[in-house]
């Protein structure tokens, strides 16, 4: 019998070629799922509100909110207007912070990156810094124009991580590497988030979220790129199958007792 694998909902953006609005996400995210995390993922469309979150949730095994050239609209925040020529997605938003609510109740474990920590800590009521590199005492956190695509993904500065939290749990360490292509970042937490990295600025670069009933955890770098994934990367992926397996195992006892 061939073995069922859990399924992740990967989230996707909307967007517009030439009039026509498709629903997207880069391979990077989706390949990290079976590979990584051995999963089975499947992708989530930005529909708003017509996603049907109950239908959703009930059968996913986990959640992977996925990085962005868009950023999260301030309204949802209690943020000031963005500046003009920011981009946006509002039907990604519409979408990915009630789904990201939705499976932190059901305990459907949730691992976020880059825009996707930043989703899970507007959801909870927190704010976010729109420009970092506006800041004159932050360093500056963008991705790289100057260099090759791989090349974007290289370290870029360290992160200290908080010890005794998930983040360190899985790595084992307290101070790694990450990459930086980011310009939001969260400013102040959300209800129950905690922080569990920062970077040498201050600026937060995991969060998880202790009183959830699955594994959450949130990552402001890219750990889904380059490949092969680093032993860290590669360590956070895993962490996150097993918490979807353990929900797998979890639906299947519950679907068998009701029969």
């Amino acid at each position: 019998m061939t073995e069922l694998l859990p399924i992740v909902g990967v989230s996707t953006c909307s967007r517009s070629d030439s009039g026509m609005p498709f629903h997207r996400v880069a391979n990077k995210y989706v390949r990290a799922i079976p590979e990584a995390s051995k999963c089975a993922p499947v992708l989530i469309p930005a529909l708003g509100q017509d996603t049907h979150l109950a239908s959703l949730v009930d059968r996913l095994d986990g959640l992977m909110l996925t990085g962005s050239p868009s950023n999260v609209e301030p309204h949802h925040y209690g943020g000031p207007d963005s500046v003009e020529g920011t981009e946006h997605d509002p039907v990604r938003d519409e979408t990915t912070l009630p789904l990201f609510r939705a499976c932190l109740e059901a305990g459907v474990p949730v691992l976020g990156v880059c825009r996707g920590i930043q989703e899970m800590n507007a959801a909870l009521g927190g704010t976010l810094h729109q420009r970092i590199f506006d800041m004159p005492e932050m360093m500056d956190h963008r991705m790289r124009r100057d260099v090759e695509y791989d090349q974007k993904y290289r370290p870029a500065h360290s992160i200290r991580v908080r010890e005794g939290g998930l983040l360190h749990n899985i790595l084992g360490e307290t101070e790694i590497l990450v990459n930086s292509l980011h310009a939001q970042s969260i400013d102040t937490p959300g209800q129950g988030v905690v922080v569990e990295a920062t970077a040498p600025d201050g600026i937060i670069e995991a969060v998880s979220i202790p009183g959830a009933k699955a594994f959450a955890l949130g990552v402001q770098w890219h750990p889904e790129h380059p490949w092969p994934l680093s032993t860290h990367s590669r360590a956070i992926f895993a962490a996150f199958g097993e918490a979807c397996r353990a929900r797998a195992a979890s639906r299947l006892g519950l679907a068998t007792a009701a029969e």
